[in-house]
């Protein structure tokens, strides 16, 4: 139904009639989507693993490697997300997709053919505009794929991509740095990539807008759902629609923190797992191949358990109050925090990475009643904008600044370990960051090595201040766990009546 000033609403009930699908065939879609987030993760992550690698052969500071790993990729997918969204919620989700996986993954089998810094950022920028595509799409298919009280564990189940393409990437990318070179390692994860576009072309279906949600008062008397997907609302309209989105997830108290819980522990699990292979390699002296089958095993196991666990968990006690949607998270990095840090105190990574698998459980508890509360508490025709709002302030904050801020701390206290050396605390050293710059360990040191290769001595000393400073700038990153623990707390209050509400508003019957 048009507007008075001939704009069409985006905001009409789901069809009195539309296409059923099967508990089998929905599975089936989840596993699709879930394989498409895992090969993002891959091309997003592998960098993370095979970055040592990289520092060494290319000369690059920890800060470059943090910028190659977060900002970098993170302008490109932050920017076109929001708009990719826009035409997701009118235009062929399954198709945005598909296109989506074979722009990011052409973009990461070139970065194998980067000869420099500014090349390979170049490259970094091409992977982000890709997966820029595949998050809102997904998200908003799985909300018309699935009911709101089986959301969150759906959710639950797409994030395991997340762990799922780390832990493929980092023990592909680390067994291919190791026996090949980093190079081969990002032409061989961009090459599924061409598999699985063509597979989510031809065997996912479109549903219509609003298929699972329960019985409703219709808003609008129309029944042609797919009718309104191909119409273009004027660029007012548009702008519109992103304010009614951000206005929700920004003016509501409790999702307000929920948003804030999630940005800042992505912030400090995007800074961490960036340095977390290269932290093995410097503290223990292990193999790329062996660095990434520990870390791949870690983050895969610990976090696909943690994801699929924070979804069925939130689902079920939500039942009792949906201020559990919050209160997991809260629990979860709380509990997280103490255990990672300790972690990266051991002095044999096989302590380290027990400890790891055990924080990693809870630590990924946040992700899917996060996305499940977005989801639910917005239209059905701003869920994809919702996704990509909640992702432009997440990764422009959190994956852009995560990975650099680490790289940066770590840096700077190379440079400390280094003309300072001798114990020096985590507080004392923030004291004498005035003094001698990260330049000047570079200088030195170029790639964490001595710049004079017969100089043993010095190569000792360059990797020895490397290897405490990575530990300094580890354990400072993640702490901010503990603040994400305390807006996720925050979050609880007031949650169950905002979901009643947006439910109200929707005209919700069940």
């Amino acid at each position: 139904m048009k507007h008075a000033r001939g704009e069409v609403s985006l905001h009409t009930a789901r069809p009195t009639t539309s296409l059923a699908f099967s508990n089998r065939y929905r599975g089936f879609v989840l596993s699709l989507l879930t394989a498409a987030m895992a090969l993002n993760f891959v091309d997003r992550t592998i960098i993370a693993t095979i970055g040592q690698s990289i520092k060494v052969t290319l000369k690059l500071t920890d800060t470059q490697l943090g910028l190659l790993g977060g900002l970098y990729f993170a302008l490109l997918y932050t920017v076109v997300g929001i708009p990719i969204a826009r035409l997701a919620e009118r235009f062929s989700r399954v198709n945005i997709i598909a296109l989506a996986i074979l722009v990011w993954s052409g973009f990461t089998a070139l970065c194998g053919t980067a000869g420099s810094f500014g090349v390979l950022a170049f490259f970094r920028f091409g992977v982000g505009f890709g997966e820029a595509g595949c998050a809102p799409p997904a998200h908003s298919l799985i909300s018309d794929y699935f009911e709101p009280r089986q959301r969150a564990s759906a959710l639950g189940v797409l994030s395991f991509g997340i762990p799922l393409g780390g832990m493929i990437g980092a023990v592909a990318g680390g067994w291919l740095a190791q026996y090949f070179s980093w190079r081969v390692a990002f032409f061989a994860v961009g090459i599924p990539g061409l598999v699985g576009a063509l597979a989510i072309k031809l065997l996912v279906k479109e549903p219509p807008r609003g298929h699972s949600e329960p019985a409703h008062t219709p808003l609008f008397n129309t029944t042609d759902d797919q009718q309104l997907l191909v119409q273009r609302p004027v660029w007012r309209s548009e702008v519109e629609e992103i304010w009614a989105v951000t206005r929700t997830l920004f003016g509501k108290f409790p999702v307000l923190h929920m948003v804030l819980g999630t940005t800042i522990a992505s912030f400090a699990g995007y800074g961490a797992n960036q340095f977390a292979p290269p932290y093995l390699s410097r503290t223990f002296h292990l193999g790329y191949a062996q660095v990434g089958l520990i870390f791949g095993l870690v983050i895969g196991i610990s976090g696909g358990i943690g994801t699929i666990a924070g979804g069925v968990l939130t689902d079920r006690l939500s039942r009792w109050s949906p201020r559990w949607y919050s209160l997991v998270p809260a629990i979860g990095l709380a509990i997280a925090a103490p255990i990672y840090i300790t972690a990266y105190t051991r002095n044999s990574w096989q302590s380290a990475a027990s400890l790891l698998l055990l924080a990693g459980v809870f630590h990924y508890t946040y992700l899917a009643p996060t996305f499940g509360v977005v989801q639910n508490i917005v239209d059905s025709r701003r869920r994809a904008t919702a996704a990509a709002v909640l992702y432009f302030f997440l990764n422009i904050i959190a994956l852009g600044g995560g990975p650099p801020f680490t790289g940066w701390m770590i840096d700077h206290f190379a440079a400390i370990d280094f003309f300072h050396p001798g114990h020096r605390s985590i507080w004392s050293s923030f004291g004498a960051m005035v003094g001698p710059q990260p330049a000047s360990f570079h200088s030195v040191c170029p790639g964490g090595l001595g710049a004079q290769p017969a100089d043993t001595q010095l190569m000792s000393r360059c990797s020895g201040a490397l290897a405490l400073a990575t530990r300094q700038g580890m354990v400072v990153t993640l702490s901010f766990f503990v603040w994400a623990a305390l807006h996720f707390g925050l979050g609880s209050i007031g949650l169950t009546q905002a979901l009643a509400k947006a439910r109200a508003d929707r005209g919700e019957l069940g």
